[in-house]
């Protein structure tokens, strides 16, 4: 519960330990040291005492009651055995002496060979029991002159004392000196762990405290609230970590907020780790801008569409969906991208919202569609994707107040909830790219109306020259023919003379609609200037240009141009030439086919011609 606590307080009981064991150790050292001084100047005293008693008694002649005196001292309190051992030197001038007197051990042999004293515990360091053995020297200084009773040299040792002596009431009050220390030890180390444990308490709790603050803060909790209990450095410490937990909450929640009006919508964060589902939002709408800057230098509506498509497989792992785009006109629905695939066949909803895009109830109601628990929510779901257990959330576009696009995501049921989590960051995408959208569209028309006629709604003369590269080009590729017809109204001016413009425009509009009912949807009808028009038919030879160009000017010659109250017969005079047979180029074809109108013009009109050589060499200019 506690490791800082516990720590501390092993740490310190270790140290007492070790403190008292040091101490234990030195007193035991220094009792038995102070031993073995007490008993070795005590031993020396009594050496010094058998000494003189024994010159006394050689002096008074009661050397011979010498074994007395020696019993006599070893009674004495602390002393257990005093004998005296005769030097070789004394035996040589006096006899072997008593049986005692004899040299017993290997000590005894070196006291009286090195004339050095020996002081030693019998038994060991702990033994209670301490051997002296000290050796007299013969001298002739001091208050006995030795030389006078011993013929021996100066300094020779004459024999040696050994002494017994206890020290077990030493060891005795030693250990008990020793235990009351080690016991005063003891005592001070609890005293002290308890003074410390009651001053490590506030620091241990705070500790305890910020842990479990931090750990929350870790998963997004930053609610926790640490108690200042003291006004020293731990308290300091609360409540500066209280301040920093408030200050990132306050922080937090302002990213929050700014994050759900960026958004749009409050994320679902499920109890998750608030601060790392921010970030990771704030890090998903830096992608967002960047996915912006990207699609706005786009070129058109399509290559939006396309990154729409790759966010959704690489940034939000879906890959099945589809992207339809919403003709407000024509009131048709377009799938521009289905399972990442540009303009495929609708495969995910019903094949009729391509003609009635309010089939498509995002489409008609403006707001997002959620068939993640109930399919049934949009009739115009597949029934094949909804027998198998397929899902949907269809997320609106909207431009300038209407939809524009819809992005359907298809997953499943197990998919559903991670899909809706996604929701708020993908309509992020959607809102940003629904403007660029708008402006591409826009774009679009505006460079599609700069192509095309105001008036009759066909391509223009612009159009002619942008593209006409492009048409000889995809000819080259692929290899395929292509005529040129250029056709031209007979008789107009005096329309424009007699009933107006006016009734001119209108000729016009309606000789368009006869252009256009006679060619294919891949033939492009174009408005060169004036009453002329011209005619690409792509993938056709002149043979059966010239069946199209004579049901054009059949048609023509048979309809009733309606104007005012009255109808008008016109004819159309027409030329043709083509490519590759006419002409490499595509000017030069065009220049032939017009050279070929005026052929039928000068033969009559109404009539069509085919382009041939002579026709050039007649302008005087092949």
């Amino acid at each position: 519960m506690h490791k800082l606590q516990t720590k501390i307080i092993f740490a310190l009981s270790s140290v007492m330990l070790l403190l008292t064991l040091v101490i234990t150790l030195a007193s035991l050292a220094s009792f038995r040291d102070f031993s073995i001084r007490a008993a070795t100047e005590h031993t020396r005293t009594a050496a010094e005492v058998i000494r003189v008693a024994l010159t006394e008694a050689m002096l008074t002649g009661t050397i011979d009651k010498r074994d007395s005196l020696l019993q006599r001292i070893a009674s004495v309190n602390g002393l257990d055995e005093a004998r005296v051992i005769r030097g070789h030197q004394v035996e040589q001038q006096y006899g072997s002496g008593l049986l005692a007197e004899m040299a017993a051990d290997p000590i005894d042999l070196s006291v009286l060979n090195s004339g050095e004293p020996v002081f030693t515990l019998i038994g060991g360091i702990f033994s209670p029991e301490f051997r002296a053995t000290i050796p007299y020297i013969a001298t002739s200084d001091g208050d006995v002159n030795c030389l006078l009773c011993h013929s021996v040299p100066e300094n020779t040792v004459l024999g040696a004392v050994t002494l017994t002596a206890s020290i077990e009431h030493m060891k005795s009050a030693a250990i008990m000196t020793v235990s009351f220390l080690v016991m005063a030890v003891a005592l001070f180390a609890i005293i002290s762990i308890l003074f410390l444990r009651r001053l490590l308490q506030p620091l241990v709790m705070t500790a305890n405290e910020i842990e479990i603050a931090v750990e929350g803060a870790i998963a997004g909790d930053f609610s926790h609230r640490v108690e200042s209990r003291t006004n020293d450095e731990i308290g300091k410490i609360a409540r500066q970590f209280n301040a920093l937990s408030e200050g990132i909450t306050h922080k937090l929640s302002r990213i929050r907020e700014n994050v759900v009006q960026l958004v749009q919508s409050k994320p679902d964060y499920n109890g998750s780790n608030l601060l790392t589902e921010t970030a990771e939002t704030v890090s998903g709408l830096v992608r967002v801008s960047r996915f912006k800057q990207a699609i706005e230098e786009d070129e058109t509506a399509s290559e939006v569409f396309l990154r729409i498509s790759e966010v959704l497989e690489q940034e939000f792992g879906i890959e099945t969906f589809s992207i339809y785009e919403v003709n407000a006109q024509k009131k048709i629905l377009r799938s521009v991208m289905v399972d990442s695939v540009p303009d495929a066949k609708i495969h995910w909803c019903e094949q009729a919202i391509h003609d009635h895009c309010t089939g498509c109830r995002a489409v008609r109601t403006g707001h997002m569609i959620d068939g993640s628990d109930n399919t049934q929510i949009c009739r115009s779901f597949s029934m094949e994707a909804a027998s198998q257990d397929k899902r949907y959330l269809c997320l609106p576009v909207i431009e300038s107040g209407s939809v524009g696009s819809v992005v359907q995501l298809v997953f499943d049921p197990a998919d559903a909830q991670r899909v809706r989590n996604l929701r708020p960051m993908l309509e992020a995408y959607l809102r940003e790219a629904a403007p660029v959208l708008q402006a591409k569209r826009l774009m679009a028309s505006l460079r599609e109306s700069s192509l095309k006629d105001a008036m009759t709604g066909l391509r223009n003369r612009r159009f002619l020259e942008e593209y006409a590269e492009t048409l000889i080009s995809q000819c080259k590729r692929r290899k395929v023919p292509m005529t040129l017809l250029m056709m031209d109204l007979d008789y107009f001016k005096p329309v424009n003379d007699t009933y107006g413009h006016d009734a001119g425009d209108q000729v016009l509009r309606e000789l368009a609609v006869i252009l256009q009912d006679n060619v294919r949807e891949s033939d492009l009808v174009i408005r060169y200037g004036g009453e002329e028009f011209l005619i690409v038919l792509l993938e056709t030879d002149a043979e059966a240009a010239l069946l199209v160009a004579e049901k054009i000017r059949s048609a023509v010659e048979k309809h009733k141009f309606k104007v005012g109250g009255t109808s008008l017969s016109k004819t159309i005079s027409a030329g043709l030439a083509d490519y590759p047979n006419d002409g490499q180029a595509f000017w030069q074809v065009l220049k032939f086919a017009d050279v070929s109108l005026y052929a039928a013009k000068e033969g009559g009109r109404n009539q069509v011609v085919r382009f041939h050589k002579a026709l050039w060499s007649e302008k005087g200019d092949y």
